[in-house]
């Protein structure tokens, strides 16, 4: 909110980093206004998220000063793009992989000027070249040859019978070392709600030792019973649409509007979603090796190779199913420390107390606010696919958690994300519903 108000007073100049409302797009407060002007690791007390008078006022100081900086970004960012349509680029989100480069380029030389548009030119032919073919239309092309597709296919088909486990049906519930190592994964969830938000990391080691998240990947394979603590929960948390995670194929096309359920996947939708969200492609290997490796990855335990990011799915996996948004939830289920952090964010949430009195309350009339608070009832559903597809991307670049502390900055965060999806669907619809009435009484006159 209060980047909002700074951004909305700096005045006209910013529409091309702004939505159609005036508000800043996420993308400019993600990679421009926070990383670039609050720079929260200069300034922590500015990288909570209720902020103080104090704090919210030298954070709208900071961006005030930064107004010069950002309209003179957004003036690089219409060159740019112009450069980019006349070299014929189309990989990747401009927002993407130009946003940083302006802002770099606004602080440097100010405001576009005489030889702006050899430069604009200059820094885009660089990002095309650094992404090395890096790109989707390269995976396209990669995947386009039969014969390669059909030896990816056998590849992927090989360890078929180690992927789907226990062939016989369900194996039932959990062994005594298995409780054991789930009353782990709940020590460790207290320990990442303590006071510093990292406590001690014996029982992460343990999980690690005891190659927890290699086992639950196994055990989603073979439909076991009791591993989240709920009997009304599916093992795999809804992270595939089937009782047990298909056998991945190659695939050859991909929608972000219709991407299936993470372990659902295809290798090409796999790597998609990986390319679509790099901005540092050159971090990423090439296309062919980027192939190579997703077909042993894909096949994995809980499709990921770290051990330590499966255990991040098993901590994951136990914090979700102990969300509870609206509260009133299953008082037999143990809620750890890192529970009653996140619930408690997010049950102060003012559009989900609003949600709750709307759609649970006597006068409840349905519709998309019915819809939204149904949301709520199952919120592991958003967090599990959410967290998958994070910890995906830091398997690809190979970016394993040291300790519990990173871990738990994810497992947060991927709560504040799902937290904050939620609250701008709601006002959406708030909107929404506020706008019908005025239309029908605009009808009626």
């Amino acid at each position: 909110m209060v980047i909002d108000r700074a951004w909305r007073a700096l005045g006209p100049g910013l529409e091309a980093l702004s939505g159609p409302q005036g508000a800043p797009l996420t993308r400019s407060v993600k990679l421009i206004v926070l990383p670039l002007v609050v720079r929260p690791s200069l300034h922590p007390d500015l990288a909570a998220d209720f902020l103080e008078g104090p704090q919210a006022a030298r954070l709208e100081e900071l961006v005030r000063q930064a107004g010069d900086p950002l309209r003179a970004t957004a003036q690089w960012f219409t060159r740019l793009k112009k450069a980019r349509r006349a070299l014929g680029v189309v990989a990747g989100n401009p927002q993407d992989l130009y946003f940083q480069p302006c802002f770099e380029l606004a602080t440097r030389y100010g405001a576009p000027a005489a030889g702006a548009d050899e430069r604009a030119r200059a820094v885009v032919e660089e990002l095309a070249e650094a992404g090395g073919g890096r790109t989707v239309e390269a995976l396209k092309d990669h995947l386009a040859d039969p014969d390669r597709q059909a030896r990816l296919d056998a590849a992927l088909a090989a360890p078929g019978g180690a992927r789907r486990g226990d062939r016989a049906g369900d194996r039932g519930a959990l062994s005594a070392d298995e409780q054991r190592l789930a009353a782990l994964a709940l020590d460790a969830l207290e320990a990442c709600g303590g006071a510093d938000g990292t406590g001690p990391g014996a029982a992460f080691t343990a999980l690690l030792d005891g190659a927890f998240g290699t086992l639950v990947g196994r055990l989603l394979w073979a439909r076991t019973s009791g591993l989240w603590g709920r009997d009304d929960l599916p093992t795999h948390l809804e992270l595939t649409a089937h009782p047990r995670p298909p056998r991945p194929r190659v695939g050859r096309g991909a929608s972000t509007a219709t991407l299936p359920a993470p372990l659902d996947r295809t290798l090409f939708e796999r790597l998609f979603g990986v390319l679509q969200a790099s901005v540092r492609r050159e971090e990423l290997p090439p296309v062919a090796e980027l192939v190579r490796r997703e077909v042993g990855r894909s096949c994995a335990p809980l499709g990921l190779h770290d051990e330590s990011l499966r255990v991040a799915v098993v901590l994951g996996g136990r914090l979700a199913v102990g969300l509870d948004p609206l509260g009133g939830g299953d008082p037999e289920l143990r809620r750890t420390a890192a529970h009653r952090v996140v619930n408690g964010r997010w049950q102060r949430e003012a559009s989900v107390l609003r949600a709750r009195r709307m759609t649970t309350g006597p006068d409840a009339g349905g519709g998309a606010l019915a819809a939204l608070a149904e949301d709520l009832r199952t919120p592991w559903v958003p967090y599990m696919r959410r967290l998958w597809v994070r910890l995906h991307g830091r398997d690809v670049r190979e970016a394993a958690f040291e300790d519990l502390a990173a871990l738990w900055a994810v497992l947060d965060g991927v709560a504040r994300s799902v937290m904050m999806d939620h609250r701008a669907r709601v006002r959406a619809a708030l909107r929404a519903l506020s706008v019908a009435p005025a239309a029908g009484e605009a009808r009626s006159a």
